[in-house]
């Protein structure tokens, strides 16, 4: 009796989200609006449980009640959550064939990233040929502050929410994570700046990677493209190299979404005054930074 009086109350909750789940699915007719006793019919449920969800519903934004009607209609944060699939279902589109040209021009294993919480969630990504490669399945998820593509989407967060996130432990990883806040902070300036970062052994010890942020048509970052290899195969020039391919594929993802940047005049745009170190320039690090790494060699990258 015990068993079932437990397994009652797990399955309770379960049953209201799946109910709720159903009557916002029954919306999907498009009619203008859909009144309780109706639904209810339609879904088989009573009219109170029906009128208990809606009300809940409604206190989330999820549905709305029409004034005039009476009756219920999806509401604006539903419209929300379809603009947010909609941009992730664009960006697949969008980055498909500029991720194989850049697979195709630099050898090496190129990714889309999105920020999920304090968490990059790799969406789109193609495995180098060579036989020694980094193995990173998409889907897979991985810390922000220690990736480039990371560095790239905190670097564009709004300053409360970055602000937050910096307030929060930074977990090390390597010797060489960045697990300091002042430390980050400085080095997401100058991604802003830049128009890209770097992460070297800082998640994983032999692993580099070079990553630009990609942006939708108003403008703001919503993904960002990076190039991984081995950092046997991956040094100072040849990261200083792929920086300039992986920003100009950034922006013209960025351009198949409809973000014009010589409108919007966005600082690290390679067609805008991009600041990716040329051949034959020394990049700034700061003397934490430095110190973790060692000085930086005339020509180089800078290293994170």
């Amino acid at each position: 009796m015990h068993r079932s009086g437990t397994a009652r109350m797990t399955d309770a909750p379960l049953s209201t989200v799946r109910n709720a789940a159903r009557v916002l699915k029954a919306f999907l007719t498009r009619e203008e609006s859909i009144g309780v006793s109706e639904m209810a019919r339609r879904l088989g449920l009573g009219k109170s449980a029906v009128h208990r969800l809606l009300t809940t519903l409604a206190a989330e934004g999820l549905v709305e009640q029409d004034p005039r009607t009476g009756g219920y209609r999806l509401g604006i944060v539903m419209f929300e959550l379809g603009e947010a699939v909609k941009v992730h279902l664009d960006l697949h589109a969008a980055a498909a064939p500029v991720l194989a040209q850049l697979r195709e021009q630099t050898g090496e294993s190129a990714q889309v990233g999105v920020l999920d919480g304090d968490e990059v969630v790799y969406v789109d990504r193609l495995e180098s040929a060579h036989s020694l490669r980094l193995f990173t399945e998409t889907g897979r998820r991985v810390p922000a502050h220690c990736t480039s593509s990371g560095k790239v989407l905190l670097a564009h967060l709004d300053a409360p929410a970055l602000a937050a996130y910096l307030r929060r432990p930074l977990a090390r990883f390597t010797p060489h994570s960045v697990t300091d806040p002042d430390v980050l902070a400085a080095e997401l300036a100058r991604v802003r700046g830049d128009g890209w970062a770097e992460a070297v052994n800082e998640r994983e010890i032999g692993v580099a990677s070079v990553a630009a942020p990609v942006r939708d048509a108003r403008g703001d970052v919503v993904a960002a493209l990076s190039v991984g290899a081995p950092v046997a195969r991956f040094g100072a020039p040849q990261r200083r190299r792929v920086s300039r391919a992986v920003a100009e594929a950034g922006e013209a993802i960025s351009r198949r979404l409809g973000f014009a940047p010589e409108h919007l005049g966005v600082p690290g745009s390679p067609t805008g005054g991009s600041s990716v170190p040329p051949t034959g320039t020394t990049a700034v690090t700061t003397p934490a930074a430095e110190a973790r790494i060692g000085p930086t060699p005339v020509g180089s990258a800078r290293r994170d």
